[in-house]
């Protein structure tokens, strides 16, 4: 039996695009680099990479 394609009923226009913002951040211990990953607004983009 074929599925049942269901429309979603959300307002298109008032989601956000967001974008996956992947920093090197060196530890100052050990000297190595991590990555610190976080989804975030493409509006705010510069202030996640401060």
């Amino acid at each position: 039996m074929a599925k049942k394609v269901v429309a979603t009923l959300r307002d298109k226009s008032a989601l956000k695009s967001f974008a996956k913002v992947i920093k090197a951040v060196k530890s100052d211990k050990t000297g190595a680099y991590t990555f610190k990953e976080e989804m975030v607004a493409v509006d705010n983009i510069a202030e996640a990479l401060k």
